[in-house]
């Protein structure tokens, strides 16, 4: 705005420099008139440049809320996504370490009945030498 008064101002003066003579110019305006048409001139077309760049303005700020609300969706499909993915491997471990605790207590059983057998078997030498101490 500042460029255009100051290029109004300068094509004022440079208009009234020039309407010293007092001859008319060719529109048949005396150099007030002249002066007075360039000046409305410059005005209305700072206000069509001003008009140009709220619209421009404008539009450039629903174009910047379209892409964030665009991109604000995209975010959120990321997150659900990201979610979805977290929950099937956590599901994936939960039944890793079930399968893994079954074999641990598969383990656990067949070494108490490795225990039990052999107490049993010591138990039965017990007896066979208390019984073979007894009958001596």
């Amino acid at each position: 705005m500042k460029a255009t008064t100051i290029s109004s101002i300068m094509l004022a003066v440079a208009v009234l420099v020039t309407g010293c003579h007092k001859a008319q110019d060719k529109d048949g305006m005396g150099p007030a008139q002249s002066a007075g048409k360039a000046i409305d001139d410059t005005g209305a077309k700072a206000a069509a440049e001003s008009k140009e760049a709220a619209a421009n303005a404008n539009a450039a700020a629903q174009q910047a809320g379209r892409n964030a609300k665009e991109a604000a969706e995209q975010a959120n499909a990321n997150v659900k996504a990201a979610a979805d993915r977290a929950g099937d491997q956590m599901q994936k471990a939960g039944a890793e370490v079930r399968q893994e605790s079954h074999e641990a207590a598969q383990n656990v059983k067949e070494g108490a009945k490795d225990a039990t057998a052999a107490t049993g078997r010591g138990l039965e030498r017990a007896g066979e030498k208390m019984q073979n101490a007894a009958g001596k």
